[in-house]
């Protein structure tokens, strides 16, 4: 036998072994899973869709000493999202080439990671549309104090909802958009826009020193009667010098959309102008970050966009998951995209989405949400992720 084909069939056998090895290991444990022959970028963990725990808000940051944070939730049948959510926390020594788990935590949800004066900190919910809660870790990633009560990142009891969105600092303040979820239980019509701060050398674990503003709803009136609601809000600069909130906004139909909210200098109050807040935002159905670049002079974007817009939709635009750009803008309302990063033929079971993303030099870093093949029966569904991948874009900025 040729020596090449002789490779070929050891590599075989070594990814079926390896594979009929994750399918016997317990959900939590899937951190040792192999890397699929086609999932792109590095795995940083993995669960199959006969887990009933799929794979969602991808978190990322950079330790003081270079080492690289990232930190997913589990959602679906199997997992607790609706009483007591499960977060883990992965940590990278190498610039992301492997990863390791640091910490498994329970009650979080829908969570960023950041550091912030020589702590990292994990910012979300405690549940499904749950209290928001914030936790601190002073040994980069692997133990992080409990939310037990006001003075101790208990931030809000009530329903709130978020996703891993980013944390800004301005003015002397730290900015991070929430939506309130209590005034009705239907998706997207519920979700109310908001913008919590707090002064930089305050404690952010104590709940007195947060500023929550108003919490503005939207109306199904609005984009000429295609508003299905907004979420999942980005606390950006906007070129003015003012704090804004640009959220996701679901649509019917093309083009996608983002709404830009206004923000008091305080903090205090929330405004909208449903005749000049809309944006066009290819991706803008689904959660995407938006970061200002100074470097650059640019607003820089990693959206899951439609690719095909030919013909008519197989779907609603929140639904197709399976392309991931990189887009910019001057001036936050103006976007151009410049290049597909991840992209398959498949709009079903495949999806890149859910991307935090940081710039490291002239290089992106991010992790993604990906639903892909792994041989065994690949993820639920599009939405349903069964990997967190990680990736770096390179000289990104010659992209513009």
């Amino acid at each position: 036998m040729h020596s090449k084909a002789l490779t070929q069939m050891i590599q075989r056998a070594l990814r079926l072994a390896c594979l009929l090895l994750t399918a016997a290991a317990p959900a939590f444990l899937s951190a040792a899973a192999p890397q699929a022959p086609d999932v792109p970028g590095v795995v940083i963990d993995y669960s199959p869709a006969s887990s009933g725990l799929y794979i969602g808000s991808p978190g990322l940051a950079v330790w003081t000493n270079g080492n690289y944070l990232a930190s997913h939730d589990f959602f679906g049948p199997k997992s607790r999202e609706h009483e007591l959510a499960t977060s883990l926390v992965f940590r990278s020594t190498d610039k992301g080439k492997s990863w390791g788990r640091t910490a498994e935590i329970r009650g979080a949800f829908w969570s960023s990671l950041f550091v912030h004066n020589g702590a990292a900190y994990l910012m979300g919910t405690d549940r499904h549309h749950g209290q928001i809660v914030i936790r601190r870790s002073a040994d980069g990633g692997t133990t992080w104090t409990e939310p037990v009560d006001a003075g101790n990142g208990l931030l809000a009891k009530g329903q709130f909802h978020t996703a891993p969105m980013p944390v800004i600092a301005h003015d002397g303040r730290l900015w991070r958009a929430f939506e309130e979820a209590s005034t009705s239980t239907k998706w997207g019509e519920r979700y109310r826009a908001g913008m919590l701060s707090i002064a930089e050398g305050a404690d952010p674990l104590v709940a007195t020193n947060w500023t929550f503003s108003n919490f503005l709803a939207s109306e199904r009136t609005w984009n000429d009667d295609d508003m299905g609601g907004w979420l999942e809000g980005n606390a950006v600069l906007d070129p003015k010098g003012n704090v804004v909130n640009i959220l996701r906004v679901e649509t019917k139909d093309l083009p996608e959309k983002a709404a830009i909210v206004q923000v008091s200098a305080d903090g205090n109050r929330v405004s909208f102008d449903p005749e000049k807040g809309f944006v066009d935002f290819p991706g803008g159905a689904k959660k995407f970050t938006v970061r200002h670049d100074p470097r650059s002079g640019r607003y820089w974007s990693l959206p899951t966009i439609v690719a095909d817009k030919t013909g008519k939709l197989p779907d609603k635009p929140a639904r197709i998951r399976n392309t991931l750009a990189i887009s910019s803008s001057k001036d936050l309302k103006n976007w151009t995209v410049h290049k597909v990063i991840l992209s398959h033929p498949d709009i079903t079971k495949h999806g890149f989405q859910y991307v935090e993303w940081l710039v490291e030099g002239a290089d992106i870093i991010f992790a993604c949400r990906t639903a892909h093949d792994d041989g065994q029966g690949g993820a639920h569904n599009n939405h349903d992720a069964n990997y967190l991948t990680f990736h770096r874009i390179e000289n990104f900025r010659a992209l513009e």
